[in-house]
């Protein structure tokens, strides 16, 4: 079944009575922790029930009771951690761009391989997005469409980011010497590639498609170094 089709009324109700197991399994595992820890576990609990309903619609299509009741608990609880959907997407994003940014900082602590920086940058990549598949799902469709104040938090964090890999570009030999408006306009130009990847990454698990998107990612990184390799900033 694809990720955006519709769930039957079967579905539906099998949603409903795992919703109940695991609402019973969530109140055991909280017997015994303190209040802030209580607190926290079900504040937990709505993220990642939005992020679960969210791999299937919108955010605008989303409703606090679906939330709610995905979480285990009455839609009243839910005004003790949020004051309202919207915030609850802004701290989606926040958690969704956190994943990414780890990922980047992981990458420039060692990770990549250097005799072998672009495929070792995909790779990275291709594990991010496929162990943190519902952030990209979330940020690939909120970016162009839905709630305005959660598109301007999306070019938010993008520009944040893009920001950070310029300023990184800047220790390389040969990029020492570009300007900051032209480092600025690589950064982004990797950002938007590696969104880009993501984005095709999204709706496929499949060994063949993921190793192909792979290939065309890796030609089209080598394709930008390549003009990098002949820009003469100024």
């Amino acid at each position: 079944m694809n990720s955006r089709t519709p769930r039957s009324h079967s579905d539906r109700s099998g949603r409903s009575s795992r919703s109940r197991d695991s609402s019973r399994t969530r109140d055991s595992e909280r017997s015994g922790l303190t209040r802030e820890q209580r607190k926290e576990a079900t504040r937990r609990a709505i993220v990642d029930a939005a992020l679960h309903l969210l791999a299937e619609r919108s955010f605008t299509a989303l409703s606090l009771r679906e939330v709610t009741r995905e979480a285990g608990i009455v839609p009243a609880a839910f005004y003790r951690h949020f004051e309202s959907m919207e915030a609850l997407g802004l701290v989606l994003i926040d958690e969704s761009f956190r994943s990414l940014r780890d990922m980047l900082r992981g990458a420039r602590a060692g990770k990549l391989d250097p005799n072998r920086v672009i495929e070792s940058s995909v790779d990275i990549l291709i594990d991010g997005v496929q162990e943190r598949r519902e952030h990209w799902l979330f940020i690939g469709r909120e970016r162009n469409s839905g709630v305005t104040v959660l598109r301007y938090a999306i070019r938010t964090e993008i520009r944040l980011i893009t920001s950070e890999l310029a300023i990184d570009l800047a220790r390389f030999p040969g990029l020492n010497t570009w300007s900051g408006e032209d480092l600025n306009i690589l950064a982004s130009v990797f950002v938007n590639s590696m969104i880009v990847i993501a984005e095709s990454l999204e709706d496929t698990t499949d060994p063949t498609t993921v190793a192909e998107i792979r290939r065309i990612a890796i030609k089209q990184l080598r394709m930008i170094t390549i003009g990098v390799a002949g820009w003469r900033s100024s």
